[in-house]
């Protein structure tokens, strides 16, 4: 058994260091990850799934600005900055990175594209964090004491 955990591990700190060497993730997401403790085990993972909440109605809300007969630039840009601060905040960096760029594009009113683009990186980029939060959760499971069982006499 300990092997198993001592494995699952080793494929964590794998998987997460790729993810930091690949730029999807960023310091911020340790700092994340040290507000864990033992009372509260899933911190980081369920801050992420509120990020993913909220993800999914920003983009919601951008598609629905972008389709106007006029766009609202503003709006637009406002809601890119909202994403660029909820994505820096759980340290999805390539994501971060792109709103910069989409807030120029917005500037200049031309977004075409640049929103297909921000979708794919923070797709991408949930995925992985699904990933890793499984892993994670496999190794709190293979590591927990198993049940007792207790005798009938």
């Amino acid at each position: 058994m300990d092997d198993f955990v001592g494995q699952l591990k080793r494929q964590y700190v794998d998987f997460s260091t790729c993810l930091f060497r690949e730029g999807f993730l960023d310091d911020q997401f340790l700092q994340l990850q040290k507000l864990q403790d033992e009372t509260n085990p899933d911190f980081a993972f369920q801050v992420i799934s509120i990020f993913f909440d909220e993800s999914e109605k920003l983009f919601d809300n951008l598609s629905i600005a972008l389709q106007q007969p006029v766009v609202d630039f503003k709006r637009v840009d406002s809601h890119v900055h909202q994403f660029k601060g909820s994505s820096s905040s759980i340290g999805a960096q390539r994501v971060k990175n792109l709103c910069d760029p989409f807030r120029k594009l917005c500037e200049d009113k031309n977004v075409e594209g640049c929103l297909q683009q921000m979708k794919h990186e923070y797709y991408l980029v949930k995925n992985k964090l699904e990933t890793l939060s499984r892993m994670e959760q496999q190794i709190r499971e293979a590591s927990a004491p198993p049940p007792s069982s207790s005798r009938l006499l």
